[in-house]
């Protein structure tokens, strides 16, 4: 990723120093992200040679849950699938300016609560994929105390994270103006109870990139997992053609 000027430093308020020490972790993303936003578009189009759907979830029967694991918090079909080749046929809302999927019966987010933190997700490659898309909106657009404390895996970076945000007057919701649309995706890693998505997105100015969040299963649903290294960082690419096409805009 390309160095931030200084006058890029002054104008992004995720930058300064004060801000970085307090929320080191998932903050850090958003930083990152804001900083792709200020990259001009280069001379490939975004979006060109984005990889065509190919083949389709695997039809394991469903199952109630997958062996071994805890059953879904909202009651979502599990099943033994492991692949995920081609874009699922997709429902989507804005999430802030983010286009999101949603399946509510069937991949999730099965719960929406009062502050719009969208929880419940199935136990599968579709509701893993649909459980990542849906916490990359949360960064971008959401409140940091909600998205550690609703959609982060328990572990100590999680409450040392918290610990700072809530100490800290800056734990207000993103303020970033600039547009970001996933635009493909890989499902790199995919087992009971972890999964690896890499989501391919755009900014409103063209840049393109992409960011791998890992995922676990624990106490019913998908959880972002935060190492003490800090949280996931997107990359800027030059196009997407190592991707699956999917988006909602």
């Amino acid at each position: 990723m390309s160095d931030v000027s200084p006058d890029e430093n002054h104008r992004n308020p995720f930058t300064r120093p004060g801000f970085i020490i307090s929320a080191a972790l998932v903050l850090a993303l958003i930083a990152a992200v804001i900083v792709i936003a200020f990259i001009p578009r280069g001379g490939d189009e975004p979006d060109a040679g984005l990889t065509e759907p190919t083949s389709t979830e695997t039809t394991s029967a469903p199952s109630a849950t997958a062996a071994g694991a805890e059953e879904s918090i909202c009651g979502l079909p599990a099943s033994e699938d492991t692949a995920l080749g081609a874009a699922p046929e997709s429902d989507w809302e804005l999430l802030g300016t983010m286009a999101v999927p949603e399946a509510p019966d069937t991949a999730g987010p099965g719960v929406v609560d009062e502050s719009g933190i969208r929880t419940c997700f199935a136990q599968t490659p579709t509701g893993a994929l649909y459980a990542a898309s849906n916490i990359f909106a949360t960064m971008i657009a959401g409140d940091p105390v909600d998205l550690y404390e609703k959609l982060v895996a328990d572990s100590e970076a999680r409450d040392e994270a918290l610990e700072a945000l809530t100490a800290e007057v800056q734990n207000s919701p993103g303020t970033n103006d600039e547009s970001f649309q996933i635009q493909g995706f890989q499902l790199d890693r995919y087992s009971e109870t972890n999964a690896t998505v890499t989501l391919a997105f755009q900014v409103e100015n063209g840049s393109v990139g992409s960011i791998t969040l890992p995922l676990v299963w624990g106490q019913g649903d998908w959880k972002l997992l935060i190492e003490q290294s800090g949280a996931p960082e997107p990359r800027q690419l030059n196009d997407l053609s190592d991707f699956i096409s999917w988006s909602g805009i």
